[in-house]
Order: structure tokens, then sequence, then C-alpha cells
């Protein structure tokens, strides 16, 4: 074993959990493998789901799946090489081929449901976008933000023409890695949380999938850390009261996004195990819990203030009468595949 690798185990072994994990440790063969086909069902079923629901999928919803479908193929590459991972890879390597020709599919529906958004984001649904790390790291405490401020002035509306902006998709004359005095100022300011928080972060991970490197890009890999810092001291307050409906949202795009960032941290096994039992077995979905009440001590004032502070996020998002969610479902793949992703190691 290398010591990069040993060195990587340890850091996962070693993280105190608030909740412990009845997960087998991925420090064998077998515990991967057990590990490794909980979350290939559970991701089988997800994309059950998403080809029911293909038609009514939107663009962020797809590019969840396309972040599985990344990280899925890298899985089956290494796993081919160990005999008894072997018939997970053949699992992994299956999924991703369903999911090629689904996403493929999903292109047609979005350009009937919201043109011009494909137009500006298609970028991100293509393959070859979404690069995944080679080298891990973990977050740094000491970075957290003392305070947050009392209101949280995200604007999805200005995060998306930041976004679109660094992709270079507004015009055909338009080139990629470029940004504005105010996308600048809005992506770099400190102190905020939430979906604010994860979309700061989301604006230089598309930076590194472009390769810019210049100017405010230059220091890309500060602002990455920073951002991430901040957004496991928030999961681990989620944690900390047990995962409340709806922050599981935020939870999950959280791992989602700082895994793809490459820090190791954020796969903690209680963590996937709470993942893992959110998804609704029947419909394979992730979304409104079946029957949850609010936590003791909480009453509906403390629902309200959750439902206000989350319905920023979902771009479109599209929620179904059974309590699916696109958005839950699509950054919950893509989480689990990046727990997929990192047992390789």
């Amino acid at each position: 074993m290398s010591a990069f690798r040993l060195q990587f185990l340890l850091l996962l072994l070693t993280l105190t959990p608030l909740h412990p994990s009845s997960l087998p440790q991925p420090d064998t063969s077998e515990g991967k493998a057990t590990i490794g086909s909980l979350i290939l069902s559970s991701l089988e079923r997800a994309t059950v789901f998403l080809e029911e629901k293909l038609p009514d999928f939107n663009l962020d919803g797809v590019s969840g799946f396309r972040v599985l479908q990344v990280q899925l193929k890298g899985v089956q590459e290494v796993w081919a090489q160990d005999p008894l991972l072997q018939p997970l890879s053949q699992r992994a390597g299956r999924l991703s081929e369903k999911l090629v020709v689904l996403l493929r599919r999903s292109v047609s529906y979005l350009q009937l449901s919201s043109p011009i958004y494909l137009q500006e984001f298609q970028p991100i649904i293509q393959s070859g976008f979404w690069k995944l790390p080679h080298a891990w790291t973990h977050t740094n405490a000491s970075m957290v933000y003392q305070k947050f401020p009392f209101q949280d002035p995200f604007s999805e509306s200005d995060s998306d023409q930041c976004l679109v902006q660094l992709l270079g998709t507004r015009t055909n004359g338009s080139q990629p890695c470029r940004y504005s005095r105010f996308c600048r100022d809005f992506m770099t300011k400190t102190g905020y949380s939430g979906y604010y928080l994860s979309h700061q972060l989301l604006y230089f991970l598309f930076s590194r999938m472009l390769g810019c490197t210049k100017g405010l890009f230059s220091r890309a890999q500060d602002y990455i850390d920073l951002f991430c810092a901040n957004m496991m001291d928030l999961n681990r307050r989620a944690e900390a009261v047990r995962y409340t409906h709806p922050i599981r949202d935020l939870f999950m795009e959280n791992i989602m996004l700082c895994g793809l960032a490459g820090f190791a941290d954020f796969y903690k096994l209680q963590w996937l195990e709470a993942i893992l039992s959110w998804q609704k077995p029947l419909e394979g979905c992730f979304g409104i819990p079946g029957g949850e009440s609010a936590p003791e001590g909480q009453g509906s004032k403390a629902t309200e203030n959750q439902q206000d502070f989350l319905k920023r996020v979902k771009r479109q998002e599209k929620q179904f009468p059974d309590g699916c969610s696109v958005h839950n479902t699509a950054v919950a793949v893509g989480a689990l595949g990046g727990f997929l992703y990192v047992l390789m190691e």
C-alpha cells in the first residue's frame, strides 16, 4: 500500500463521528465490496427513477447524473483489476453505459422545456466537462467563519449570470474564463453560508474544470479551501440536528461539490449510511421524507424558516406529488457516486 493510500485510509478511520456507522470499514476488499454493493444498488434504483421521469428532469437534475456517470467510469476502470471487485466493476460499467444513453436523450427534452437555459449551461452536462480528483486532502477547521450574517443575500439570478459568463456561453462570441468586477466580488465575499456558499464553490469548481488560471482564478485553490472548510462546518451542524429536512439537500450538495474538489473528509461512513436511508425504496428518488415531523422543540416556525432558507437554491426545481425531488435526487447520486469513487483508495 502506498504512503498516500495509507494516509488516506487512516484519515477516514480516525475521524470521530457524532453518530457511529454500522457499515463495515473500507480497509479490505471485502469491506469495499459490501459498501460498494449497497451504493450501487441505491444508484441503480435512482437511475430507474431518472429513466421514468426523464421528460420532467431539468438541467440541474441531469447534471447530477452526468457527474455520477463520470464517477462510475472511474470506478469501473480501477475495480476491474481486483478479482473480488470485478463484479462491482461490471455493474458500474453497465450503469455508466445506461446513463450515457439517458443523458443523450435528455438533451431533446431540455431543448423543449428550457432552450435558453440549455444553451447557457449545456457544457456541464456534456461528456468531458467534469474531472475527478486524483489527489485528496482534508478541510482546515481554522478557516471556519466565526459568525454568519443575519440575512444571506444570495441571488440565484446573479449566480447564474456569473456562471454563464465564466462558461462563455452567453453569445456566440463569448469566451470562457471571463468575469466582471461584480462577479469577482459576488463570488469571493466571505462570511456567508447555505447555498450562497455552495455556489461560490461551484463557481471555482467550474473554473477548474475549464482550466482557468489567470487573474482571479490563480487563487482558485485558496477559495476552494476556504469554502469547503465552512461547508464541512455546516454539514457537521446538520449532523448534530439529525439532518432535519430540508437541510438534507444542502448537506448532500456540499458532499458532492467538496468531494469533487478533493476533500476526503466529506466521505464519512455515518454520512453515507444516512444518505442511503433517505432514498424512497419504491420510487428510487430522494425528496420529502414520508411522515416526518419537526424535531422535538421545533415547531412550524422553525420549519418555515428552513423552507425560506432553502427555497432559493433550486433553479427550476421539479418536485413530484409523491415527494420525489429532482434536485434532491441529483445531489444524492453525485454524493453517492463520490463515496463509490473514494473507495478506490
